[in-house]
């Protein structure tokens, strides 16, 4: 069965961070400059919780907060659930839709911040394996194999 670190192996263990002090317009302004829609939040060097487009759309602008006043953990999500690199994809997948969530930090034993998994990775890890398989079938049916 596939786990979260083949994904991170594929994907690269890069995770984009902020503390819970930063303004939303800070995390907003580094979410944008990387293209991403979250960010973990980091204090101490544990994870305290997850900064995400939906928490800037829900507690700030339905808010009518001011980006620049609101500092993240006053808006961030802060149960946040972690996987083990070991975890299988299936079982994070089952995480996500039950939790709806869409990232989710990947700590390994002691706690620590080893990658960040998202449901677009596990739709594109899916995506992959998919093709595969039918270009394998097609390949035997067809008998090129």
């Amino acid at each position: 069965m596939p786990t979260v670190r083949s994904v991170l192996v594929a994907k690269g263990n890069t995770v984009h961070s902020t503390s819970p002090t930063a303004s939303v317009r800070e995390a907003v302004d580094r979410m944008n400059q990387h293209k991403i829609g979250a960010l973990v939040v980091m204090a101490a060097g544990e994870v305290v919780g997850m900064f995400t487009e939906r928490d800037v759309l829900r507690r700030v602008v339905g808010e009518n907060r001011s980006p620049a006043d609101t500092t993240v953990d006053e808006v961030m999500s802060g149960e946040v659930v972690c996987c083990g690199p070991d975890a299988q994809l299936d079982e994070v997948a089952t995480i996500m839709k039950n939790r709806r969530i869409r990232h989710l930090p990947v700590c390994d034993d002691k706690g620590e911040l080893r990658g960040l998994i998202s449901i677009g990775d596990l739709n594109a890890h899916r995506a992959s394996d998919q093709e595969a398989t039918i270009y394998f079938l097609n390949e035997y049916i067809y008998g090129r194999a």
